[in-house]
């Protein structure tokens, strides 16, 4: 794949809400995924069949290792989750104050955060009435579907 070509993709993806791209031609394969302020790319070649001579069998495999299941932290509390894929914003503006900050207590409806998607300042409501004990996200940070916002007890 030509280079110009490869960092053309690589800026696109770095300047889009697009988190991965994939592209697949006839010289190769093309993964872009962005994280964290980083753009990592990979490129592998098209496979290569060749014919292999029979194999005399191999030892029976050892047995599979056990994984440790991880189990992520639950919580307590009500978990306000993001309606929708965009930036959260505590604020209205920059220099704004904060809609809520740790310990604020807010009522159903009330606006929590912004979630900002295709320029457009979407408010976001608590969904229920008590207290802010944790605020999961960064001012700024990009939010996914469903992502925990914030914990109301």
């Amino acid at each position: 794949m030509d280079l110009r070509k490869l960092k053309t993709l690589i800026d696109l993806v770095s300047d889009s809400n697009v988190s991965e791209l994939e592209i697949t031609e006839a010289e190769g394969k093309v993964r872009i995924v962005k994280g964290g302020g980083a753009v990592v790319h990979s490129y592998a070649p098209p496979p290569v069949y060749q014919q292999q001579a029979p194999q005399a069998p191999a030892a029976a495999p050892a047995a599979p290792a056990v994984a440790a299941a991880v189990v992520p932290e639950v919580p307590a509390g009500h978990t306000v989750k993001s309606p929708m894929v965009g930036t959260f914003y505590r604020a209205s503006s920059p220099g704004a104050k904060s809609f809520v900050e740790l310990g604020s207590v807010v009522k159903e409806g009330e606006t929590i955060c912004i979630i900002e998607a295709m320029k457009i300042l979407n408010e976001i409501e608590a969904d229920k009435s008590g207290t802010v004990t944790r605020i999961l996200c960064e001012n700024g940070q990009a939010v996914e579907y469903g992502q925990a916002l914030f914990i109301i007890e």
